[in-house]
């Protein structure tokens, strides 16, 4: 092994697309903080960027660019560009495993991840995975029958000869399944930063035209059924109806289920929130730092988040939260009176959003505590240092 300031991990993940939501962005803030501590870092990649009919990431192939105290290595999505898949990066990773400490291999039931951990297992490489809530029970009962033959041919085999799995919560790997694999557990929350300084107020209203004085509820996250749009919709019509007086922002996409992101369009129209509601598709940049500057209220009822980094990246810029039990950093929420914590519940999230929206005071004095929690808990150094310390750890014989 490598001595300590220069252990070379190599962090593998199908695609660092921000389309593809917060593990895709995760892994730039792991690695940067994973290299400011010593440790000698490469991302292995493809260029995905999308559905089918999104041109791929335009970034130069199958060679090293170096980034902020990392580098980061491109394959072509080949050749099944919907599953995210590269020969190119087996391959490459076939050649080279014996040339790094540890890997760090992220998703499963992702073609490039799970065949990227069976070359790993037969070059001798040690590597953990993280399984972004894959192995959740409610997840595996998508597509059950092709998953399960998926899990006993690659997955079994993965989970059992990994170092490690990393699970970003104690609820999440106390739920996760194992399809009877003994494995080393790691519980290592997720990182957050924001990508810029957030800006003076009121460039989102303006953008958007929402008046001054009132209340934004923001959601931003992924476009996807897990996400609980059939419990917030209902509960956000109620409160239109009762006279409650708010806008609420839908920022997101889906670029893998289209279909499904139109529908939600439709749901708010019918639901009568179409004259309330901004629908702004995927944000980034200045346009996500100043909704991030002028939302009141963050919300994500979902019916299950191994993690939340959009919850934590909320807090982080001064927003209360309002999440289900089932988003699983709800108990830190809770502990630091950083926001709201409702079951999946339609007429509880109704309750507890009035309850928010009529006491700006509280509003303000929960989202210093999720700034505070968010900054103390969830900086990239602090959870950098965590992780190459449980490396370490794994690799001592």
């Amino acid at each position: 092994m490598s001595r300590e300031n220069s252990l070379k991990v190599l962090q593998i993940i199908p695609s660092v697309s921000l389309v593809y939501g917060g593990p895709s962005q995760m892994i730039r803030g792991l690695s940067e903080s994973l290299g400011k501590q010593g440790a000698d870092v490469t991302i292995v990649t493809t260029n995905s960027n999308g559905d089918v009919g999104q041109p791929p990431l335009d970034v130069p192939l199958d060679t090293t660019i170096p980034e902020n105290n990392y580098k980061i290595r491109y394959f072509q999505c080949s050749p099944f560009r919907r599953y995210k898949f590269s020969l190119g990066l087996l391959k490459w990773l076939y050649q080279n495993a014996q040339q790094y400490d540890i890997a760090h291999i992220h998703a499963l039931f992702s073609p490039v991840s799970s065949t990227a951990a069976t070359v790993a297992r037969l070059r001798g490489l040690p590597y953990i995975l993280r399984p972004l809530g894959t192995l959740d029970p409610a997840d595996l009962k998508k597509k059950k029958q092709l998953k399960k033959i998926y899990a006993q041919l690659l997955e079994k085999p993965n989970l059992q000869g990994a170092t490690g799995i990393h699970f970003t919560s104690e609820q999440e790997a106390k739920i996760s399944e194992r399809f009877g694999a003994a494995t080393t557990d790691i519980i290592i929350p997720l990182g957050v930063e924001l990508s810029g300084q957030l800006p003076t107020p009121g460039k989102a209203r303006q953008k958007y035209n929402i008046p001054p004085k009132k209340p934004l509820i923001l959601f931003m996250s992924r476009i996807d059924p897990k996400k609980g749009f059939d419990l917030l919709f209902p509960a956000l019509a109620n409160l239109k109806q009762a006279g409650v007086d708010f806008h609420f922002v839908l920022a997101g996409s889906n670029p893998q289920d289209p279909v499904f992101e139109k529908s939600i369009g439709d749901r708010i129209s019918s639901q009568g929130l179409a004259d309330c509601t901004t629908i702004t598709g995927f944000v980034g940049g200045d346009n996500k730092l100043a909704l991030l500057q002028d939302a009141d209220l963050f919300v994500l009822p979902s019916y299950y988040e191994n993690f939340g980094i959009a919850v934590a990246e909320a807090m982080l810029a001064g927003l209360p939260v309002l999440i289900s039990d089932q988003v699983h950093i709800w108990d830190a929420v809770q502990a630091a009176d950083a926001g709201w914590v409702t079951p999946c519940n339609s007429e509880e999230i109704q309750t507890q959003l009035k309850l928010a929206l009529a006491t700006p005071t509280e509003l303000e004095k929960r989202g210093k505590n999720a700034q505070h929690l968010a900054k103390a808990k969830y900086s990239w150094d602090a959870i950098a240092k965590q992780m190459l310390q449980t490396y370490h750890h794994l690799l001592t014989p």
